[in-house]
């Protein structure tokens, strides 16, 4: 059956069919190459989109700017400090002027509700640049990552997350490996295993039942034979650095050193990231929280810049796949 995205807005991966998500990774390595073979894209050609950060970013805001540019369509960036989005003027309303001037919206911020109520209201496509509970265009990157680097059809492959397994990042990989009939650990303190929310929980595993997924959730190092994948993210962003000592004190057994590597019986399991990490002592914020006692690595720098190691690729797959969700949903 063939697969028609037109119109539809990217707020979720469990809002996708396996058949859709396929189409959109397939779609993602077609625009990787024709980027990689010098091909101007014009798939974008007149279209219009407005880029909404409440959360700053790298990766996020380079990748849907190249994109767009690549294909031939234009860009407007819009912070908290440069809009009256959500303060002097309401989500509804806001979303309702801007799907006036644009195309499509992306929304990288906090509530989730907030990049739905833009869906609800705008009458345009609503991409979702990161909340709080979800960031799908990086499962997506990183499925994509997969794909190149391990032998095998998605639904063989074995991913373990590792430290916060209550982030935004772990919640995205589960939506994601129960789409995708995947295996999927969540990797991480037993209390943290306690506060993942019951509803997401409830829903990921009955989408699992559907497709063949397995998801996991466990404390035990046992879990890491036989992964293809272990990954990671920061277990501290700026703004919580008053979290930290107890974040590290609770993360620390589980920051992925090469000792993790060789417990997955894998010689060619892969590292990943969505980054930015925290792997050596050359930041501000993991400088200063060493100097008071707090390694706040999630990630050694030996296993960073190892072989196993993919986060670049990764990073650079960003753009590629985001790419192909404007494309579906706005392109010509």
């Amino acid at each position: 059956m063939a697969v028609n995205l037109k119109g539809k807005s990217f707020l979720t991966l469990m809002a996708f069919t396996p058949e859709e998500i396929r189409y959109l990774l397939d779609l993602g390595h077609d625009l990787k190459a024709k980027k990689r073979m010098g091909i101007k894209g014009d798939l974008l050609e007149g279209k219009n989109i407005v880029l909404l950060f409440e959360k700053t970013s790298t990766r996020t805001r380079c990748s849907f700017e190249v994109a767009c540019h690549d294909e031939g369509g234009h860009v407007t960036f819009l912070d908290s400090g440069s809009s009256q989005f959500g303060k002097k003027e309401s989500i509804e309303d806001s979303a309702k002027v801007l799907g006036r001037f644009f195309d499509g919206i992306e929304y990288r911020g906090f509530d989730q509700k907030v990049v739905e109520d833009l869906a609800l209201y705008s009458g345009v496509p609503v991409w979702n640049g990161l909340t709080d509970v979800d960031h799908p265009t990086q499962i997506l990157a990183d499925m994509m990552t997969i794909e190149e680097h391990i032998a095998k059809p998605l639904n063989k492959v074995k991913v373990v997350f590792c430290g916060d397994i209550r982030n935004n990042m772990s919640y995205a990989w589960m939506y994601g490996c129960a789409k995708m009939g995947m295996h999927f650990v969540a990797y991480g303190p037993d209390v943290l295993a306690k506060e993942l929310d019951e509803e997401i929980m409830k829903n990921v595993q009955k989408v699992a039942a559907e497709t063949g997924a397995t998801i996991e959730v466990s404390s035990n190092p046992a879990v890491l034979k036989g992964a293809d994948v272990l990954y990671s993210d920061v277990w501290a962003s700026m703004g919580e650095e008053a979290e930290i000592p107890e974040r590290v004190e609770m993360l620390t057994p589980f920051r992925i050193d090469m000792d993790m590597i060789r417990a997955t019986e894998n010689p060619d399991v892969i590292f990943m990231h969505c980054l930015p990490a925290f792997h050596d002592f050359e930041t501000t914020m993991a400088k200063t929280q060493m100097e008071l006692g707090y390694d706040i690595r999630e990630v050694t720098d030996e296993v960073f810049r190892s072989r196993h190691s993919k986060v670049f690729d990764e990073a650079e797959n960003r753009m590629h796949s985001i790419k192909a969700v404007m494309v579906a949903t706005i392109g010509k």
